[in-house]
């Protein structure tokens, strides 16, 4: 049997691991995951016969080595600065390897290397990055064969929570990992085209700028800049275009009141505060905003950020408990940022009937026959439960797809690459057509962002 090696057994694994499983009978597949917590592992098998857990500590070399010397291929779903001596020992072994992260520096090196001994490191292969590659791509090329020439690419991906357990006043609940929404947009200025020119918005305006969106059936969004928009001109191939935006959906509402702890300084995680374990909520609230005896909290918040007690966005503070004195932070030396997670997790924690979503839309711009042209491409797609969710079934499909490729012959290119070539992604998109993610198109009249060019 050919043995599929899938190092991690976390959340966004439970859909690859089913897929493989399921195939394993007919493609003659034996499923390794491996795990840190074995518990974990077994959980994700579910006794299975061609599955197989063990646990793993990928720090153990012998533990590692032994692990990957034995499969066929290696799939991680490692958070993405574990990858790298994985990737070194598939190199040594001589096994291809695919993981849903973006591929770093350091993984970028190892092209040379992977190309000489013929193998394929897929990478970029989940949902964001990876499903939104595959179909972007899929309309440029179309596009491209006919002679248009591309002008605006827009690109807007979210996790959700879905409409039948959206039951809180910010719209949303965690579907990932909530440090990385606690963090979303630090570690520099927002960079993008808008008709030709660059634009830049530092962190502290970044959720005052947002772009409204519309779904068929779903209403509207709003979508806020990814970090940087412009790395996609080279890797899209879209080195002549006037506008380029890349960003993050959420209901219409949540950026504006986000704002307030990004205005507080409740995001921050470059120092902890003291005795943060025996901080009430109240207290974390009230460290932020100027000493006044005579003053609630509550009256001194709405005054420094000019907030109407009338306004949804107090509302929506309210409902998060954060002027709450009896509930106590108790993490000991914690960032402004892990506390704001460990409050927010409170409210936002899918509960066991919950549902999440995943909302991607793009929209591409472009001239044939001296005529401008729009299209319009979303995609929804609503989780089963917990263990089965959107976010899971977005991010593991695609990799398990390309994986069993691989392993096939199907997907023969060697050396580290993401998703972007006509062979690679025009049969995963197929399959996940037939597993309910599914883009639909249609034209619309051409916008862009300026249509009157003028002081763009």
């Amino acid at each position: 049997m050919r043995n599929i090696l899938v190092i991690g057994a976390g959340r966004s694994s439970s859909s690859l691991i089913t897929y493989l499983l399921e195939k394993s009978f007919t493609e003659n597949l034996k499923i390794t995951v491996a795990d840190v917590s074995l518990k974990l592992a077994k959980d994700k098998i579910k006794n299975h016969a061609n599955g197989n857990a063990i646990a793993l500590n990928i720090f153990n070399d012998n533990e590692r080595t032994i692990a990957i010397e034995n499969a066929d291929i290696v799939v991680s779903m490692l958070p993405a600065h574990l990858h790298l001596n994985i990737a070194k020992d598939c190199l040594k072994f001589k096994k291809n390897m695919v993981t849903a992260s973006y591929i770093s520096n350091e993984m970028k090196a190892l092209n040379e290397e992977a190309i000489a001994k013929n193998l394929i490191f897929m990478n970029e292969i989940g949902l964001d990055p990876g499903i939104d590659h595959m179909s972007a791509m899929k309309v440029l090329d179309v596009i491209r064969a006919k002679g248009g020439k591309i002008i605006l690419f827009e690109s807007f991906t979210g996790g959700l929570v879905a409409p039948e357990s959206d039951n809180n006043l910010w719209n949303y609940k965690f579907t990932w990992n909530p440090r990385n929404v606690v963090l979303a947009g630090q570690g520099g200025a927002a960079q993008f085209l808008q008709e030709g020119s660059y634009k830049y918005i530092p962190y502290h305006k970044l959720f005052r700028r947002t772009e409204i969106l519309k779904i068929d059936g779903y209403g509207k969004f709003e979508g806020y800049a990814n970090r940087d928009s412009l790395k996609y001109k080279e890797v899209y191939g879209l080195d002549t275009i006037l506008t380029l935006y890349r960003g993050t959906i959420r209901r219409v509402g949540f950026s504006r009141a986000w704002n307030v702890f990004v205005q507080l300084g409740m995001t921050d995680d470059s120092y902890t505060m003291e005795n943060s374990e025996h901080m009430s909520y109240r207290d974390f609230t009230n460290s932020f905003l100027a000493y006044n005896p005579n003053d609630s909290v509550e009256l001194k918040l709405r005054h420094y950020l000019k907030i109407d007690q009338d306004d949804i966005i107090w509302e929506k503070l309210v409902e998060l408990d954060i002027f709450n004195k009896n509930k106590k932070v108790g993490l000991k030396n914690a960032t402004p940022a892990q506390i704001l997670e460990k409050i927010l997790s409170d409210s936002w924690t899918l509960k066991e009937d919950d549902k999440d979503m995943i909302v991607m839309q793009h929209l591409f711009g472009y001239e044939l026959n001296n005529e401008k042209h729009q299209i319009l491409s979303s995609m929804v797609c609503i989780g089963d439960n917990q263990i089965y969710t959107a976010m899971a079934k977005t991010v593991g499909l695609p990799v398990a797809i390309a994986t069993l490729k691989i392993l096939n012959g199907e997907i023969n290119t060697p050396g580290v690459q993401l998703p972007i070539k006509k062979e690679i992604y025009e049969p995963i998109l197929k399959e996940l057509e037939e597993n309910g993610i599914i883009f639909t198109e249609k034209k619309v009249a051409y916008l862009g962002y300026n249509p009157e060019n003028v002081n763009g």
